[in-house]
């Protein structure tokens, strides 16, 4: 299934699976995120930013599909996904990623 975001649906929580096309290096400004390219049905790409200091790092590599959920925000390169982890203070569900029937969040 396709998915199509755009510039409204910034700060909607989304699901979705990708591809995984490039490892980032992490991203180590503040809070730690291990960060993901992935392609998605359709045709665009996202990145996702899992953080590290509230979830384990994800053993993927490139050509792997990946399965998330988290809140999507838009920028010019597709947009980006994030909280793809559990809710520290309880109050949501929380996002996640889950790699061979494994889930990290």
């Amino acid at each position: 299934m396709e998915l199509r975001l755009a510039k409204s649906d910034s700060g909607r929580w989304i699901e979705g699976s990708g591809f995984i096309r490039r490892l980032l290096s992490d991203d180590d400004d503040g809070e730690r995120h291990q960060r993901l390219v992935i392609q998605v049905p359709g045709g665009n790409t996202l990145l996702v930013a899992h953080n590290l200091d509230l979830a384990k790092r994800v053993p993927a590599g490139v050509g792997d599909r990946i399965y998330f959920r988290g809140v999507f925000e838009w920028n010019e390169l597709g947009g980006l996904v994030h909280w793809t982890h559990h809710d520290p203070t309880g109050q949501e569900d929380g996002g996640y990623v889950r790699f061979r029937r494994r889930i990290y969040k």
